[in-house]
């Protein structure tokens, strides 16, 4: 039996999850972001 499918599943759900991470830290500095400027426009 050949390892390379398990090799290459292994990277591609590497970076799937990473481009998910990515992409969930982003949206969640975006609505910091928000918050902050909306924060900063109450005073």
């Amino acid at each position: 039996m050949t390892h390379w499918p398990f090799i290459l599943a292994a990277y591609g759900l590497t970076g799937a999850v990473t481009l998910a991470v990515t992409v969930w830290s982003y949206l969640a500095m975006r609505r910091a972001e928000a918050a902050l400027e909306q924060k900063d426009h109450v005073k």
